[in-house]
C-alpha cells in the first residue's frame, strides 16, 4: 500500500469525525470500494456500521450500485428477474487512482470502476467536512460517474430488474444498529412506509442520542427517491435507478451531491430543517 492509499482521517476544527478507507482489503464478493467508517458525531458517537452480519457488503458511507451493465458494484447476491437474489460471479470493484486534493477537512479523489478486467466508469469524488454548531457538522459528498466505454451504459437496481421497493444504488449510508429502530421523517411525512421510495428535500434518521439529516444539494439529486430501511436495519440511500435504468452515454457524466448533517441528540423537524438550511444554503 502506498502512502496515498493509506486511510485518511476527516476532521472538524481539529476533531476527528470520520475515517476514509482508500484501499479496503475485502473479498471480491463484497464489491470492494473506498468508504467512510467510522463516522462519528462531534461527541464521538459512531453513526455507521461496517460489514454487519445482516449485510456484510454494507460498508459505512460510500457509493454502491448493484447493476452497472450487469456488473454488481453493491456486493452480495444479484437480483435476477424471474430468479430472485442469485449468487453470480459478476462483482466489480472501485479502485483508487489519485488524490488531486487531500486535506484534513476533505479530499478530491479519482477512481476507476472496473469489472471483468475492464473499466466501465471513471469517478471523481469530492468529500468535505464542515462544522455547523457545537453539536453538529456536515458531510458534503459529491460523485461524478463518467462512462469510459465506447458504447452506451446504464445503471440499474433490483427495482428496475423486477423487485418492487428495492431501488437501492447510489449514495448509501449504513447507520448504527441499536436495540430500537430509529425514527425516520421528512418535512411532511413520518415512518418508513411513508418516506421510502419518495423524493424529499431532506430526510432525517434519529437514533438514541444521534440524528442524521440527508439532503439533496442539487435539483437532480433532490429528484431521486430515497431508499429507506429502519425495521430490518438502519440505512438510507439516494436512488439513482428507481422506476427505470439511468443511461450514461459514452463520455457523458452523471453527477449527484448529498449533504448529510451529523448531529448529537435526537432532533425534531424544526431543528433538522434549520440545520439543513445552514448546511446546504437553502
Amino acid at each position: 500500500m502506498t502512502a496515498s492509499e493509506a486511510p485518511l482521517v476527516l476532521r472538524v476544527a481539529g476533531r476527528p469525525v470520520g475515517r476514509y478507507v482508500v484501499r479496503p482489503e475485502l473479498p471480491a464478493r463484497l464489491s470492494p470500494r473506498p468508504h467512510l467508517h467510522p463516522v462519528t458525531t462531534l461527541s464521538g458517537t459512531v453513526v455507521t456500521e461496517l460489514a454487519p452480519a445482516d449485510h456484510p457488503h454494507h460498508l459505512g458511507v460510500g457509493v454502491a450500485v448493484p447493476d452497472v451493465e450487469g456488473h454488481n458494484f453493491w456486493g452480495g447476491r444479484t437480483y435476477v428477474r424471474g430468479r430472485g437474489p442469485t449468487e453470480l460471479d459478476n462483482h466489480g470493484a472501485q479502485r483508487h487512482g489519485s488524490f488531486p486534493l487531500r486535506a484534513p477537512d476533505g479530499f478530491v479523489q479519482e477512481l476507476r470502476w472496473v469489472a471483468a478486467g475492464g473499466g466501465l466508469l471513471r469517478e471523481r469524488r469530492t468529500v468535505a467536512a464542515a462544522g455547523l454548531t457545537d453539536t453538529a457538522w456536515a458531510l458534503d459528498f459529491t460523485f461524478s460517474l463518467t462512462n469510459v466505454t465506447p458504447g452506451p451504459l446504464s445503471l440499474g437496481s433490483p427495482a428496475t430488474n423486477g423487485r418492487p421497493g428495492a431501488a437501492y444504488g447510489g449514495f448509501f449510508w449504513r447507520a448504527r444498529k441499536e436495540s430500537a429502530a430509529p425514527r425516520v421523517f421528512t418535512a411532511h411525512a413520518e415512518g418508513e412506509a411513508e418516506v421510502h421510495g419518495r423524493p424529499a428535500d431532506w430526510l432525517a434518521l434519529a437514533g438514541a442520542g444521534w440524528t442524521l439529516v440527508f439532503a439533496g444539494a442539487t435539483d437532480t439529486t433532490r429528484g431521486d427517491p430515497w431508499f429507506v430501511r429502519t425495521a430490518e436495519y438502519p440505512g438510507v440511500g439516494s436512488s439513482l435507478a428507481s422506476a427505470e435504468r439511468l443511461p450514461i452515454p459514452p463520455g457523458e457524466t452523471a453527477v449527484r451531491r448529498i449533504v448529510t448533517v451529523v448531529a448529537d441528540g435526537r432532533l425534531g423537524r424544526d431543528e433538522a430543517a434549520a440545520l439543513v438550511r445552514k448546511a446546504v444554503g437553502r
